[in-house]
Parts: structure tokens; C-alpha cells; sequence
């Protein structure tokens, strides 16, 4: 991971007094595991970085430093990446195809 996601991940764990072993049972992982992501050792799955966002309160377009005007697409990845696993078959199917259609 990048130096931004560093910063601002450990910012946001200060700002909401939060410690990695806080942030890594909200996420039901091992705390060595947001520890290595943080240090840049692993790099989270799209799904773990929006969890980690929304256990942040945060997005994912700010952890990694970039501008959500510029890239209103990492907002829709984000919002699908939390809720893929809510959606049916049917719903998933339909989802891509208005995406491709539009």
C-alpha cells in the first residue's frame, strides 16, 4: 500500500480513538493482518479496503489519496464492493447488465 493509505488510516484510528486491534475485530481479522497492510506488507482485497473505509467512516478514494470528483467510479465500486454479497443471482445479473448498457 502507499504511503497515503498509511497516513491516513492511522489518522483516522486517532482522530476516531480507535486501535488497530479495535479496527481489526470490526473487521473480524487478525490484528497482525491490518498491521501488515498498514506497513505496506499486504495489500487488502477491494471488499477488506471498503470495510476498512466504512470502519473508519471514511472512503476508500480518501484512504488511498485520491479525489472522489476525479473518480466518481471508485464510489460505485466502493458501494458495490460492501453490499456484493447482499445481492441475488437475478440482482447481480440485472446490475450488470444496466452497467453495460449504459
Amino acid at each position: 500500500m502507499n504511503e497515503v493509505f498509511k497516513t491516513r488510516v492511522l489518522e483516522q484510528l486517532k482522530q476516531l480513538h480507535m486501535t488497530q486491534r479495535e479496527l481489526a475485530e470490526t473487521l473480524n481479522v487478525n490484528e497482525t493482518t491490518i498491521s501488515r497492510y498498514i506497513a505496506g506488507e499486504r495489500e487488502p482485497k477491494y471488499e477488506v479496503m471498503a470495510n476498512i473505509a466504512t470502519a473508519l467512516h471514511t472512503t476508500v478514494a480518501y484512504l488511498m489519496g485520491e479525489n472522489e470528483e476525479e473518480y466518481p467510479f471508485s464510489k460505485v465500486k466502493c458501494i458495490l464492493a460492501r453490499n456484493a454479497g447482499q445481492l441475488t443471482p437475478s440482482e447481480k445479473r440485472e446490475l450488470i447488465n444496466v452497467i453495460l448498457e449504459g
